[in-house]
């Protein structure tokens, strides 16, 4: 066990909160012990440290630079074989619900009005005892390129995945962020290609960003989309930049995004009223955000900002995981392909405990 896991280790034992974190193909694992249990939330957002906002509350929790140590340690990693040949996905858990949950949001979008609305679901697996250092290692070899974390506040709890969705990167007055929908599963032997639906619930999400971000920036830049890959999953993606108006705007921009069309919908706040009235769940801290805000923590370089969507994420608890998963449906979804969607994006986590 290296000194950073022998750290996390004392912090539970002690019930003090910490975030382990290694961005998109980075080198190193980054590890903020803070050193009291108190639960501290962001006002002005010019605070630094390392935030964990929830889908839907008021209060934005986060881990304070000023009360924390910092460990980073380079990713040793011993290339295990890891046989996933016999782990498939579930194609019945909790699938009539969902399927109706789709039926019903088909029946009430409108083009006219409503255009977009993300549905979720939970899935409750009974697991064994499980290390938070091979959780860790294991999503390290498998999402390279996806944010992978581990998060835990005694009053929040555990939580960890393996993100592939940017919501903002700032550097100054410099930010970008990405649109990121469509989802089929990779297969090596395939070309990528996207059906209209796809293709316009991406470019649904594109405009959104740009209307709720041109207040507040300037010089816009946006990529043509293309395909991008996360873990065993295709995604249509494109690239948004451009500058802050004043580095006031920040706390503007991602309040403003926050949640995403890509885990909400179109109009957002439409949307965001029928998934709390049919979900019949709470979401919790899926499909919320998190990451460093105005600090980057192995460099201690303040004014820079790395924040990621909370999805192909899970809640641990004892001797069971909850695993979040949801899909983006407009006018032309089918449910149960809607549902064998969600059902493949669970791999992404199922692969981290089996």
């Amino acid at each position: 066990m290296t000194d950073l896991f022998i750290k996390v280790k004392t912090h539970l034992e002690q019930g003090l909160p910490f975030v382990l974190f290694s961005k998109p193909n980075a080198e190193r694992t980054i590890g903020m012990f803070q050193r009291n249990d108190h639960l501290y939330f962001l006002d002005s957002f010019e605070e630094k440290g390392f935030a964990f906002a929830p889908f839907d509350a008021d209060e934005i929790p986060y881990i304070p630079l000023e009360h924390s140590d910092i460990y980073v340690e380079k990713n040793h990693l011993k290339k295990h074989y890891l046989d996933n040949t016999f782990l498939c996905p579930d194609y019945n858990y909790g699938k009539d619900f969902f399927e109706e949950l789709v039926n019903k949001a088909t029946e009430v979008l409108d083009d006219k009005g409503f255009f977009k609305v993300v549905v979720s679901r939970k899935e409750e697996i009974e697991i064994g005892e499980l290390a938070i250092e091979d959780i860790f290692k294991k999503m390290l070899q498998l999402y390279p390129s996806a944010f992978k974390y581990f998060f835990y506040h005694p009053k929040i709890g555990s939580w960890f995945g393996a993100s592939p969705e940017q919501l903002l990167k700032t550097d100054g007055t410099k930010m970008a962020t990405v649109a990121l929908a469509g989802t089929q599963l990779a297969a090596s032997t395939e070309k990528v290609t996207w059906s209209d639906k796809e293709i316009k619930e991406q470019q649904l999400v594109t405009d959104f960003i740009i209307n709720h971000i041109e207040d507040f920036v300037k010089d816009v830049t946006i990529s043509t989309p293309y395909t991008q890959k996360a873990g065993n999953l295709y995604h249509i993606k494109t690239d948004i930049s451009a500058h802050l108006k004043t580095k006031k705007s920040l706390k503007n921009i991602i309040l403003s995004l926050h949640p995403t069309s890509a885990v909400c919908g179109l109009p957002k706040a439409i949307a965001k009223d029928f998934i709390i009235k049919n979900e019949e769940y709470n979401r919790e801290y899926y499909s919320g955000f998190l990451g460093e805000l105005n600090i980057e923590l192995d460099t201690f370089r303040t004014q820079k900002t790395d924040l990621f969507v909370n999805l192909r994420c899970a809640k641990l608890k004892k001797g069971k995981v909850d695993i979040f998963v949801g899909c983006g449906i407009t006018k032309e979804s089918n449910p149960h392909a809607e549902y064998i969607e969600t059902a493949n994006k669970a791999m992404t986590i199922k692969k981290i405990l089996f």
